[in-house]
């Protein structure tokens, strides 16, 4: 069948979708998706895919697409990685039999992403990403679709679309925060510009950024004109929002708990999952927050959720009549509902209110400003401190910056000094490198070994007297009989002693 693109792959391939669950790294895994499906999703997307490791390495497709193949989960878009032409057409060609779009992630805007030079990282080099569509629009068999972030000028944002959409891609998911916007500073989407890429461009456009339940979710089709709505963080909160319900978290829970007996996946996922879920009830009941993060099992996991649902409904039974939900929360913390990323602080007035992660962290030095990896340090050492003023201080490598070691000959770090030593053949005992006594050893005991005398040869069948040099210098003794090829008679064997017969039958049988 001839390639759909545009409209058309999104009215028949998509069925029209209008509910789309973000492409999300060991977040939108199968069970989720499925979850996810049953409660009015009708579009989902892989995690982000590393499109390099998904060609090497064949237990990587197996475990993140291969295995995960299920009919209720279709339509379904792989999302890679990637910032090569030739790797990134590779791995779609092996994807595109398991799925309906590959889409190319161009808006991940993690250190990791800028480290690994894909994502949001690539949005200036228009060149190459023309070459990586282009080349894929044409080797592929189903269409290739993107996920971008937008640039601070709305005009600079459409016509990176245009470019997107001339070069061959089919459908285009616009979040509406620049890649700086992330974490403490994400602040608000902008719905302008995406509103200005939907009427530039003559392609699908599924709009992200600002969706926390289905009245969001209708209010930016209306305000923005676009052909779907992608949601993220509102969808691991509450994997209902499509159907516009907020039901008891543990009911969800429990029916995710089932699908993942059915469609395992990492323990990791699972936690993951339910530390999301229950998020609001955590803050409540911390004491169990640890229990979810230590266990080890998923049994484990579904007996920490059992016992959270327990204390709920101990706490709705000890509701009064007319109490309000606390801490600013719309519903009791039992509900699924949305969770509102904390800002920055009020900045200082020269740079417009936004200050770095970084910079809170010195400042304030609490945990609503860390990482998420920072906090989860902090739960398990309480005494931890992120101050980079009282981090130890260490002299830097001669070479590459890194920390040396104290006791280096070289003033290196380990990996410049075994360079160095290897090359010069000497020694480091502060690295516990010892090439120059290695080879001192070496020649010691090469010079120890005496020399075979010359074996003179018997016949076959013949009995020959071998005379063999013990190691340690001692006089040469007759092995025999020694048998030629072809011969049951055993051999009789001295300890310590070495055959220096050339017959491949007796050097066979004396190794």
């Amino acid at each position: 069948m001839p390639k759909l693109e545009g409209f058309e792959f999104w009215s028949r391939t998509l069925r029209g979708a209008r509910h789309v669950v973000a492409p999300m790294v060991d977040q939108s895994e199968l069970a989720w998706r499925l979850l996810s499906r049953r409660h009015g999703a009708q579009l989902c997307y892989t995690p982000m895919l590393h499109a390099q490791v998904f060609v090497r390495d064949a237990n990587y497709r197996k475990e993140n697409l291969y295995c995960d193949v299920c009919p209720e989960d279709r339509p379904l878009i792989v999302q890679f990685c990637a910032n090569d032409p030739e790797v990134f057409v590779q791995a779609a060609l092996l994807a595109q039999d398991y799925c309906d779009a590959i889409d190319l992630n161009l808006g991940c805007p993690q250190m990791i992403a800028k480290r690994g030079h894909y994502g949001a990282f690539l949005q200036e080099e228009w060149d190459l990403l023309q070459k990586m569509i282009l080349l894929a629009h044409e080797r592929l068999s189903v269409p290739v679709t993107c996920k971008i972030r937008v640039f601070p000028e709305i005009d600079k944002t459409v016509r990176y679309a245009q470019m997107l959409e001339k070069a061959g891609c089919q459908l285009l998911t616009v979040h509406g925060r620049t890649k700086e916007q992330k974490g403490p500073l994400s602040g608000t989407a902008s719905w302008e510009h995406i509103k200005a890429v939907r009427k530039a461009v003559a392609i699908p456009v599924f709009a992200n950024g600002n969706i926390q339940c289905l009245r969001d979710v209708e209010r930016c089709i209306q305000d923005t004109g676009v052909q779907g709505v992608m949601s993220a963080e509102g969808n691991l909160h509450n994997p209902a929002l499509f159907e516009g319900r907020s039901p008891a978290v543990w009911e969800l829970a429990e029916e995710y708990l089932d699908i993942v007996r059915q469609h395992p996946c990492p323990l990791s996922y699972v936690r993951a999952h339910l530390f999301k879920l229950w998020h609001h009830t955590l803050q409540v009941h911390q004491q169990l927050r640890e229990e979810l993060a230590k266990v080890k099992t998923l049994e484990g996991i579904a007996a920490v959720s059992q016992e959270l649902k327990l204390r709920c409904q101990e706490d709705i039974s000890r509701q009064k009549e007319g109490e309000k939900p606390s801490g600013g929360l719309p519903f009791f913390h039992w509900i699924c509902q949305p969770y509102f990323r904390p800002g920055p602080k009020e900045g200082s007035k020269e740079n417009g209110g936004a200050r770095s992660k970084r910079a809170l962290e010195e400042e304030e030095g609490t945990t609503d400003v860390l990482s998420k990896n920072k906090q989860k340090k902090q739960l398990r050492n309480p005494h931890k401190t992120f101050d980079p003023s009282l981090k130890p201080k260490y002299a830097k490598c001669d070479q590459c910056g890194n920390p040396k070691g104290n006791r280096c000959v070289f003033n290196l770090c380990r990996g410049c000094c075994k360079k160095r030593a290897f090359k010069e053949t000497a020694d480091c005992p502060g690295h516990g490198l010892l090439f120059k006594t290695k080879l001192e050893r070496s020649l010691a005991w090469k010079g120890a070994q005496p020399r075979l005398q010359e074996p003179q040869q018997a016949g076959p069948g013949e009995p020959g007297n071998l005379l063999l040099l013990h190691t340690e210098g001692q006089a040469g003794l007759p092995f025999g009989p020694c048998w030629g090829p072809g011969d049951a008679a055993p051999r009789s064997r001295l300890p310590g002693w070495t055959c220096p017969s050339s017959q491949p039958a007796c050097v066979q049988d004396e190794q």
